[in-house]
């Protein structure tokens, strides 16, 4: 199997804390994606999913201008270092029906992400990228 660091996309698109619900669903449709990082400069402090934003913001009532990234994320993280294999990634993804998954340096930093759709089009073995798929969408 491929290490992370040859499979996962480098150009990851983060967005601080301290920033609006509003901003982030507006970032999250520009960019098509269900979820993005939270960072504190370089260091990974949580997710923020599209789900959270139904579930904690618009079903509460909240205002999306007014309430911050840092109060309604997702803050309990799952992770893979860059230079773990890519089995590693597709059995926590599985494990945790997670779709996209932070990869980081030895030293905590957000380096990458990897996806489904990289494990399916740039992994080794299409049966475990399926499997995965099947996991994490039941």
């Amino acid at each position: 199997m491929p290490e992370l660091k040859d499979i996962m996309t480098r150009e990851v698109e983060v967005i601080s804390p301290d920033a609006t619900t509003a901003d982030a669903a507006l970032r999250m449709t520009k960019l098509n994606v269900g979820s993005i990082p939270v960072c504190d400069g370089e260091r990974l402090i949580g997710m923020l999913t599209d789900r959270d934003l139904v579930v904690r913001v618009m079903a509460s009532g909240r205002e999306p201008k007014m309430t911050r990234i840092k109060e309604v994320m997702t803050d309990v993280m799952h992770y893979c270092y860059e230079d773990e294999d890519s089995a590693q990634a597709a059995r926590l993804m599985s494990e945790r029906q997670i779709r996209r998954l932070p990869i980081l340096s030895r030293s905590k930093q957000l380096v990458g992400i990897v996806s489904l759709g990289d494990l399916a089009t740039k992994g080794e073995d299409a049966a475990v990228s399926g499997g995965v798929l099947k996991q994490v969408s039941s």
